[in-house]
């Protein structure tokens, strides 16, 4: 199918990217040129402006946009409003807050708009891999935009969430549990790296990956992370947090459900701007291997 694609960072570019090998015809924009170019080279089609790309889709017209949460995607996907008419769709796959989609989806129904909330994971490994989708909105604005998400997921990888706003809850909740994952990695290994045992922390990542309990994807990254720095030595601890944290513990706390694990997890990154270890050299060297967020060097590193 013929779709248009906004924002074409390392995520939203190469889903495009995904999406032509698929076999479907994407007018993509980006305030980048160097952006759009990118993927024209991969066999999309560049658009020059919003305006632009909404002139080379047929009704009814299928748009992703791949923004920053927040202000960024409040603005785009107005702007996009305006172009586009009854009966069209809207996808955001980026990380909003699942309240600002249920407004959303309400106000582009008035202009008989239809509007999706697709939570997409997979990061900087997505185009090799597939992204796994958690798709919200209606029954028939999902039926559009399947082949879409058939392409995008790998094998099993995507699903119908519910209602509008439910597919970027669910990937909130995605995200809350990928920080305790992260963080009990990140203590299990300065456990170990604290010793008197002058363990080889590569050696016992890499044989965890087999036979092992705790066997994860996050795992085989860490081996990776460790390969090309065995004792983290030339990353910081300092961690940042993109939101979905922040709205996992908050949803918690509305629905008086304990998040004993999400909870400190989330406040072990606001200390992680404070002082130094080693846990969190662990979790910001796996952030930046799955999904290319930046790490901060050490000093004379």
């Amino acid at each position: 199918m013929k779709l248009g694609m906004v924002g074409l960072g390392r995520m939203g570019g190469n889903m495009t990217i995904r999406l032509v090998r698929g076999g479907h015809e994407v007018v993509a924009f980006d305030p980048g040129e160097e952006a759009v170019q990118r993927v024209v080279g991969q066999g999309a089609t560049g658009a020059t402006s919003l305006e632009n790309m909404v002139e080379q889709l047929q009704a009814p017209r299928v748009v992703w946009l791949m923004v920053p949460s927040g202000d960024i995607t409040e603005q785009t996907l107005q702007s996009v409003r305006k172009l586009l008419e009854p009966g069209d769709v809207v996808i955001d796959g980026g990380n909003s807050n699942w309240k600002d989609s249920v407004r959303r989806a309400e106000e582009l129904s008035a202009d008989g708009i239809k509007f999706l909330d697709s939570g997409t994971s997979g990061g900087i490994w997505g185009l090799e891999n597939g992204y796994c989708l958690m798709v919200g909105g209606e029954d028939g604005a999902f039926a559009t935009a399947e082949p879409v998400f058939a392409t995008l997921a790998p094998e099993g990888g995507y699903a119908h969430m519910g209602r509008a706003g439910s597919g970027h809850f669910v990937k909130m909740v995605h995200n809350g549990i990928e920080y305790g994952m992260l963080a009990a990695y990140g203590e299990g290994f300065e456990i170990m790296q604290a010793s008197d045992f002058d363990l080889d922390l590569y050696k016992i990542s890499q044989i965890w990956r087999y036979g092992s309990v705790v066997r994860s994807w996050l795992l085989e990254l860490l081996v990776d992370a460790l390969e090309k720095d065995p004792k983290l030595e030339k990353i910081s601890d300092w961690m940042d947090d993109s939101g979905e944290g922040r709205w996992t513990v908050l949803a918690a706390i509305d629905e008086d459900v304990p998040a004993p694990i999400t909870a400190p997890s989330l406040f072990a990154r606001f200390a992680s701007r404070q002082k130094e270890s080693f846990s969190g050299k662990v979790i910001a060297a796996l952030r930046n291997e799955f999904g290319g967020h930046a790490v901060k060097a050490e000093e004379g590193k």
